[in-house]
């Protein structure tokens, strides 16, 4: 790859993190609240709120000196503390809430990039079959159907009315584990409609787009030159259509990252599940500003570089991005 590319997309990373960061201090300040309203307490003394504000250094004028001192926090990972969690500091709060979403969404990004990418290019391939009419039909509904909807089928078919599953949490309140093995098997049967909530919505956009990738790309002529050859069909879908067909699927894969963060907001608060999107829900009924502020900006920068990772997968997939 070349170095003038990786370079370019690198340094447009770095301008974007910088844009998020500003974006970040002035959006959240220009929201209504602050610490001292926080407290809820009619009884509270001019100097105790004069205190409050002293603590988080609001006193201070905006710029320099609060752009100033927020821009050397961050830098250190420190978002001070939460309004709603007292005496925690906001980095304490988002770290129990990163792994169930990031387990969550990781393994269904994973399981739909497997299955829509598979079912969207034998689709593909096999226009017109019943494979391509069964598998499309499906692709569409479960790409026009929001999260919380799905979420919510889900829940009342398998939860609510057979009973299979556990309707909400990560493990079972109370519950006592003999051994690690059970309490892994607690978890799995709470992660399984979550879950297929994830996966199910992502599968439909994979598909639809790696069919009509891989349509378009049957009429190319390198794919008909290793037809006419004698190349069997397995083959010359997996060696000749597929990688090539895969270039928009990439970016999207990328894209789609900050769709999935949105989607997991509903699809937490549905099942319950302890992560990043039900913490976002309490922490804006609490006004609990330092802790969006903190999920909005590694949000964020986790989009960017999901994007920049997309972006140099491209550059090595299609030469011609790179002059």
């Amino acid at each position: 790859m070349g170095s003038r590319y990786l370079l370019r997309r690198i340094l447009q990373a770095i301008l974007t993190i910088a844009g998020i960061v500003v974006l970040n201090f002035i959006l959240f300040r220009a929201m209504p609240g602050s610490p001292e309203r926080m407290s809820h307490n009619p009884n509270q003394s001019a100097a105790a709120r004069a205190e409050l504000r002293a603590r988080w250094g609001l006193d201070q004028p905006l710029f320099p000196d609060q752009f100033a001192r927020y821009i050397s926090t961050t830098a250190r990972g420190d978002f001070g503390q939460s309004f709603k969690y007292k005496g925690q500091d906001v980095t304490e709060v988002i770290a129990g809430r990163v792994w169930p979403t990031v387990i969550l969404f990781g393994l269904g990004e994973l399981i739909a990039i497997a299955v829509g990418l598979v079912l969207g290019a034998y689709s593909g391939w096999k226009r017109g079959g019943v494979v391509d009419y069964a598998g499309n039909g499906v692709s569409l509904i479960l790409y026009s159907m929001p999260y919380f909807l799905l979420g919510m089928i889900l829940l009342v078919v398998f939860a609510t009315a057979l009973g299979w599953f556990p309707t909400a949490g990560m493990f079972t309140l109370g519950q006592t584990y003999s051994s690690f093995a059970d309490q892994f098997l607690d978890f799995a049967h709470h992660l399984i409609l979550p879950l297929a909530a994830v996966s199910l919505g992502l599968i439909g956009q994979y598909s639809i787009l790696m069919r009509s990738s891989v349509i378009e790309t049957r009429s190319e002529d390198y794919v008909m030159t290793a037809t006419a050859k004698g190349l069997s069909e397995s083959r010359v879908l997996r060696g000749h259509a597929v990688p090539n067909a895969l270039l928009p699927t990439v970016s999207l894969i990328g894209i789609n990252l900050g769709f999935i963060i949105a989607g997991a907001i509903t699809v937490e608060v549905v099942f319950s599940w302890p992560g990043l999107g039900t913490l976002t829900q309490e922490a804006l009924e609490a006004r609990d500003y330092p802790v969006l502020q903190a999920i909005f900006l590694i949000l964020a920068v986790t989009v960017v570089f999901a994007n920049l990772a997309a972006d140099i997968v491209y550059g090595r997939l299609d030469p011609r991005v790179r002059t």
